[in-house]
């Protein structure tokens, strides 16, 4: 009977996707014993014994796993609860089936677990002829299989049922009229627990008045499968945040509540940490202030506790990388992993390196210190461009937008390796991460803050604009005061994305790196958006296309908004990034902001931002070394060291810089894209003042002149011929994308490219073009690489050499 009475609160491991594994649910059972919590339910929904293949029995080797978990669970006090989800093929009136359900359930009865769960959701209401003829209705045929399999395995304690109208917005017409409900609370044995979500799949708030309703229908209290902190249905998204929008007074009114958490594992210590500060607080039946829950203060205990976790030397898997480490402060808090005898898929070496360690799909770690092929390739390649000359006067990232910024390589490698070793994540850096991903239908103050400056910067760009000398100073300085601090935000996620690289926690860096990382990335081009916008945004008054005309096609509103109190979060993807990604103009174009990390972490820093004359001298030796290297020859125009730069670069330098953006890292420059807004008004200037320009500077008689400087001349002014209006019609713009071969991550590359078509999207364009000649195929292989030809399916083709893109 105690156990009967007893509130059940703890975990179900119920999302889609890849289960935990055992060594991370041992680290979850000390959790969960030491924040006093209670149940720990076994679902996950890619298990294939658990769901797809649920009649096949366990192997001998599974059933080992099996009762060391629970065997494990038990002797962390916790009770724990195995669930079966048959629904999806189940014929509930064949005997078979019946009788492999009732073997499954009794293999694992006999490993020593006395909970269990019978779960029917996600799947359709129709049944087969049999069932039809058999039953009166679905939830008549559920109801008749669930009670005979708890008499079955002997009436026990804990034994639930998840309906498949588990929540408020699938029961048809409603909760208190639905028919399918109706028959549950009838006919289901009254011991059994019925599983509920709540108002929504993922509920927003759930209250006593809010329960009453299916409490009466069911004729008993349910559980709560809550999916507040559930990312399964959003890979960009994540909730670190407290528990919260639960009322005190719920308990009473439960058999329990189960939190359904993020699938990244070391994404949930701060979720379980206070949950299980709600449930104690529930247990303490005092009134005073002290004791009632309160989720910022929850969330402060969970984040001081999280500090020590995140600076812990771990490997991906949990297995610590010392046997001696943290060994006292384990018996007192019971924070760090037991030693398994099972080793985990990644396995950690005697010593924490620097990532890349070694592949996410290997089975052990490379035999010795040696780095890996990956990241030794981008350190020889560091280290040759390190060697090459710099220009000096370089301004740090995070200047005032449109200040003079150069390109030098020599004071960035001074300065170098600021992110490259283990460092501790600062606690202002782990508020800055819980903020940007706090809960599915809330954000954090730091998201909050991102969003509202980038709305007002982008509503307020007039200001700055061509036309800015009309807005008053005080109004202009307002503006930039605000896009300094927007940037200063920008530079912290992309140092806490480099911070988190840099870490000793392995584990964590793992679970978190693709969120970070895709924060990183919509950081660099939001940043680049708002430096660009100051003095680059085309006046109303120009035919061209204006800012005003495409402002409609950027989002006005948060995504918290846009969802309201009746929707699902998944009504509006990708969290933070997502929104930010609403608010620029190109919002709509999914594809490219969808690239998957790299494999191999990296820790370094990349800046995107606007063109400066002082990156010329830069940008023209990169170009001449990626032509030399295309060569594989020697130096073919020492006499005139421009020619390479001043005919893949020159002419949009000099016409149209305002479409140039810059990519550099540490060392220095390292890539650039250049975009030309309206081809057909660009070829007459340059035909006009470029090209007479360069038969001035390269005249064709002369001693000095090399041959191979004559046929560059030459290929420069067969540049300059007319494209067809069909072509410019629906691609008026061009690109030009340049990046070195030593940058390793090809994403930084598509962030550079967003930059520009974001740019050349705001101003008007509602097409672009790449023009990419049959013999130059290292650059097709690269744009091929970068995704570009699938950036917009079924808007890019590729023709006669010219890749094609639409922007609307």
């Amino acid at each position: 009977m105690e156990e009967k009475k007893q509130f059940l609160c703890g975990v179900v491991e119920g999302f889609y996707g890849r289960p935990w594994s055992m060594d991370q649910r041992k680290v979850l059972f000390q959790w969960m014993q030491h924040w006093g919590l209670n149940t720990y339910l076994y679902g996950p929904k890619d298990d294939l014994k658990h769901r797809l293949l649920w009649r096949e029995v366990y192997s001998p080797e599974e059933e080992g796993q099996l009762r060391t978990l629970i065997v494990e669970a038990k002797s962390r006090g916790l009770r724990f609860v195995y669930a079966l989800s048959p629904g999806q093929d189940i014929v509930f009136s064949s005997s078979c089936d019946l009788t492999l359900l009732k073997r499954k359930l009794r293999q694992v009865s006999d490993l020593g677990c006395q909970a269990f769960a019978i779960l029917f959701d996600d799947i359709d209401h129709s049944m087969c002829q049999a069932d039809s003829e058999a039953f009166s209705s679905f939830a008549h045929a559920q109801v008749t299989v669930t009670n005979e399999i708890y008499r079955f395995l002997g009436e026990p304690p804990v034994f639930l049922f998840c309906p498949t109208e588990y929540c408020g917005s699938l029961c048809s017409p409603s909760i208190s009229k639905s028919p399918y409900l109706q028959t549950v609370g009838e006919d289901l044995l009254p011991d059994i627990t019925v599983v509920w979500t709540g108002s929504k799949v993922i509920s927003r708030k759930l209250s006593v008045h809010c329960l009453a309703e299916v409490e009466s229908v069911l004729q008993r209290p349910p559980l709560i499968w809550d999916n507040l902190h559930a990312n399964d249905y959003d890979s960009r998204r994540l909730f670190l945040g407290p528990f919260k929008g639960r009322e005190p007074q719920l308990r009473s009114h439960l058999r329990g509540l189960l939190l359904n958490p993020n699938c990244e594992f070391e994404a949930n210590y701060i979720p379980l940490h206070t949950l299980g500060s709600w449930y104690r607080a529930e247990k303490e039946e005092r009134k005073d202030e002290e004791c009632e829950y309160c989720p910022d203060r929850a969330l402060s205990a969970a984040l001081h506790d999280w500090m020590e976790e995140l600076n812990q030397p771990l490997q991906a898997g949990r297995q610590s990388t010392r046997a001696d480490q943290r060994s006292s402060a384990t018996a007192s808090r019971c924070k760090t992993p037991d030693r398994s005898d099972c080793p985990s898929t990644l396995r950690g070496t005697s010593t924490v390196a620097k990532l890349p360690v070694f592949p996410l799909n290997s089975s052990s770690p490379p035999s010795s210190p040696t780095k890996v092929n990956g990241e030794r390739e981008a350190q020889d390649g560091e280290k040759k461009r390190s060697n090459n000359p710099s220009q000096p006067n370089h301004q740090p990232p995070g200047s005032r937008p449109g200040a003079p910024s150069g390109g030098g390589r020599a004071q960035k490698a001074q300065g170098r390796g600021g992110c490259g070793g283990k460092g501790l994540l600062s606690e202002s850096q782990v508020r800055l991460l819980v903020g940007l991903h706090y809960l599915p239908h809330e954000h954090g103050p730091s998201a909050q803050k991102l969003l509202q400056d980038l709305t007002w910067l982008k509503t307020n760009c007039h200001l700055v604009g061509t036309n800015s000398k009309k807005a008053p100073p005080q109004k202009i300085d307002e503006w930039r005061g605000r896009a300094s601090r927007f940037l200063s935000l920008c530079e912290e996620i992309a140092q806490l994305h480099c911070s988190v690289v840099g870490g000793a926690n392995r584990a964590v860096l793992y679970d978190l790196y693709p969120y970070v990382w895709d924060l990183r990335n919509m950081a660099l081009v939001a940043k680049a958006f708002i430096c660009w916008l100051d003095g680059r945004v085309l006046s109303d008054s120009s035919t061209l296309g204006t800012w005003k005309n495409c402002f409609h096609w950027c989002g006005k509103s948060s995504g918290a908004d846009l969802l309201g109190v009746e929707s699902e979060p998944w009504v509006f993807k990708g969290g933070v990034s997502g929104e930010v990604q609403m608010l620029l103009p190109i919002g709509n174009s999914s594809e490219l902001f969808t690239h998957p990390p790299p494999l191999f972490p990296t820790s370094r820093l990349y800046n995107i931002r606007p063109y400066h004359s002082k990156d010329k001298l830069e940008l023209y030796r990169m170009v001449r070394q990626l032509h030399l290297r295309t060569q594989g020859g020697q130096e073919s125009s020492i006499a005139h060291p421009d020619i390479i730069g001043d005919r893949c670069l020159g002419p949009c330098l000099a016409l149209c810089p305002e479409y140039s953006f810059i990519l550099e890292d540490e060392l220095g420059v390292c890539g650039c894209v250049l975009g030309i807004l309206d081809v057909r008004s660009f070829a007459k200037r340059c035909q006009a003042s470029w090209m007479p320009a360069m038969r001035d500077k390269y005249p064709h008689k002369g001693g000095n002149t090399h041959p191979n400087t004559q046929d560059l001349i030459q290929l420069m002014e067969e540049d300059q011929g007319e494209y067809p209006d069909s072509l410019l019609y629906h691609f008026p713009s061009q690109l030009r994308l340049d990046a070195l071969p030593e940058l390793v991550d090809i994403s930084v590359s598509r962030t550079l490219l967003t930059a520009l078509l974001t740019a050349l999207k705001a101003n008007g364009s509602q097409g672009v073009f790449c023009e990419v000649q049959p013999t130059d195929r290292q650059r097709l292989e690269f744009l091929t690489k970068l995704g570009f030809l699938e950036i917009l399916r079924g808007e890019a083709r590729s023709r006669e050499g010219v890749v094609l893109g639409r922007l609307l």
